[in-house]
């Protein structure tokens, strides 16, 4: 597995965003957002991991970076849930190395864009049983959230900030605001914004997102 980007703050961390790349894309993409947030997140690491590159059967089968395999687009996605279950996997491994360093859980942020929204979605919401600080879920959608499902109390502490473009034409809004309100559903203190931009990310939206993080983070 290829090392994560690391971005160290300009001061001792003590909090920590991990941020997921989206399909086709790689560590690097979200470098230059990440970069801005540290001026005002002056202690706070960015771990930037990568997906692996593999054949992506929407894509005719051409081998890309991807956390997982989207074999359908609808009339939802139909996807490899072995493979997305082991990239939450690697995740935990990264909130569990922030641990050992010293980071609290409840500064200890997962983000997301598109296909690495639904990596922290499910890490966050399915498969990690403690609180984190919180959850960034951009342009981005919920595979294996359920009706049925019910959210333990530390689960249920993890706020979310769900953001999406209202002309997005890869991922559909619909999608996006379907994770959000499961969220509110299932009893997370989760926020829902909206920006005129297709499936990318616009200056408003990062000073948004770098409020958000500096309420929990600062």
């Amino acid at each position: 597995m290829t090392h994560p980007l690391i971005l160290e703050p300009q001061k001792t961390a003590d909090a920590c965003v991990i941020w997921l790349h989206g399909l086709g894309a790689d560590r690097y993409d979200f470098m230059p957002v990440a970069e801005a947030l540290q001026e005002v997140l002056l202690t706070t690491r960015f771990v930037m991991p990568q997906a692996p590159t593999r054949p992506v059967t929407i894509n005719g089968g051409y081998a890309m970076p991807s956390w997982y395999d989207i074999k359908a687009m609808s009339p939802a996605r139909a996807i490899d849930e072995e493979q997305l279950q082991a990239s939450a996997d690697q995740v935990i491994e990264l909130i569990k190395a922030e641990q050992a360093k010293g980071v609290a859980l409840s500064r200890i942020i997962l983000a997301g864009f598109s296909q690495g929204g639904a990596v922290v979605l499910h890490t966050a919401y399915i498969k990690w049983q403690e609180a984190l600080g919180g959850v960034l879920a951009l342009s981005t959608y919920a595979p294996t959230f359920a009706q049925d499902r019910e959210l333990s109390a530390c689960q249920q502490r993890t706020p979310a900030l769900c953001l999406h473009g209202v002309y997005d034409p890869v991922v559909l809004p619909a999608m996006g605001r379907s994770a959000y309100e499961h969220l509110k559903n299932w009893g997370v203190s989760a926020k829902w914004a909206e920006y005129p931009m297709e499936h990318e990310v616009l200056q408003e939206e990062i000073r948004d997102i770098a409020e958000w993080l500096a309420e929990r983070l600062r």
